[in-house]
């Protein structure tokens, strides 16, 4: 009897991977809409205002230093070693590692650089807004502050905004960015506000960053992610480079080569069949003159059981002037007569 093979879970992935189409044709490109745009707009007010509002040393900085006076690494010392592994999800190296592998296996598997490119324009982006905010104001963190209640702003520091917590919005929101259905796009994105928040909140719980640096970092990744459509021109156009860039590489590698001169192959030489002799060809008598073997004289040649047998003529003794010939008739008398 005959049973079919019960499914693993890693069976079904495969099957529904297999059903993914190669290349999405109802895939839609986010666009700056009018609703985005909103969105971009707010962002950017409310990160100018965190920013005056640590400038002015406002109530901002003086919830600062209360969080950072309250010391939580102190009050929960039991989830530290947890925060150290979590905060890991907020550093450039692993994240851009994982998030990369996944998009580069979505590129291959649906024939298009965009989520490669994506990526790589967003961190582009990352490095050069976040990197010129944090040198450029150059705010010093809780464990190096110098004067209670200050902002400690151009001190030569550069913790503002949150580099853990930018990079969280940004490697973590691509994937809703690139994601194919809006169902999937809206989970995508809660999730990954609520887990860079977590690495926002992280760093404050280990003292290395101040409230305000989290909530600037949270807004500058968000702007980072509602600008992307601005810039899929730029991918588009990138991704035409490349794709041709590849083409013309592969039309260079199967350009044919220079023909060379054939070598003639080594003559090989084969008697002809017993008891009959063949002529050699034009062609073979040729090139049997021109490359003869040394151990062979030239011209055809024959086994030795096919030559005919040759019967010597005369004698081979050598001749004497006192001897005759067998056979023959002497015509001289005997002495005693007859």
């Amino acid at each position: 009897m005959r049973t079919e093979r019960k499914l693993t879970r890693l069976d079904r992935v495969f099957a529904r991977l297999d059903r993914e189409p190669e290349r999405p044709a109802l895939l839609a490109v986010p666009e700056m809409s009018r609703h985005r745009f909103a969105l971009f707009a707010g962002s950017l007010a409310f990160y100018i205002a965190i920013v005056w509002a640590v400038l002015i040393t406002s109530w901002l900085v003086r919830l600062d230093w209360q969080v950072m006076f309250f010391r939580p690494y102190q009050q929960w010392p039991e989830i530290h070693a947890f925060v150290d592994y979590y905060v890991v999800l907020g550093q450039r190296g692993p994240t851009a590692v994982m998030v990369a592998a996944w998009l580069g296996w979505r590129s291959w598997r649906q024939h298009t650089l965009r989520p490669l490119l994506a990526l790589g324009v967003s961190l582009l982006l990352l490095n050069v807004t976040v990197g010129a905010a944090k040198y450029g104001m150059g705010r010093l963190g809780p464990h190096y502050a110098t004067t209670i209640g200050s902002n400690e702003m151009w001190l030569g520091g550069d913790i503002f905004p949150s580099g853990h917590t930018a990079n969280a919005v940004v490697t973590w929101g691509i994937l809703a960015y690139l994601a194919s259905t809006p169902r999937a796009r809206r989970w995508l994105s809660a999730l990954s506000a609520v887990t860079s928040l977590g690495v926002g909140m992280s760093t404050v719980y280990l003292g290395t960053h101040w409230l305000s640096d989290v909530l600037l970092g949270w807004v500058a990744g968000l702007l980072i992610l509602l600008a992307l459509p601005w810039f899929e021109p730029l991918i588009t156009r990138a991704e035409a480079w490349i794709l041709d860039l590849r083409d013309r590489w592969y039309a260079r590698r199967s350009r044919p080569r220079p023909t060379r001169t054939p070598v003639s192959a080594p003559v090989v030489l084969t008697p002809p069949t017993a008891g009959r002799e063949e002529a050699p060809s034009c062609e073979h008598a040729a090139t049997t003159r021109t490359r003869a073997p040394a151990y062979l004289a030239p011209g055809p040649h024959t086994t030795r059981s096919d030559r005919t047998p040759v019967t010597p003529a005369g004698s081979r003794r050598p001749p004497h002037a006192d001897r005759h010939a067998r056979n023959t008739a002497s015509t001289a008398r005997h002495p005693s007569g007859g």
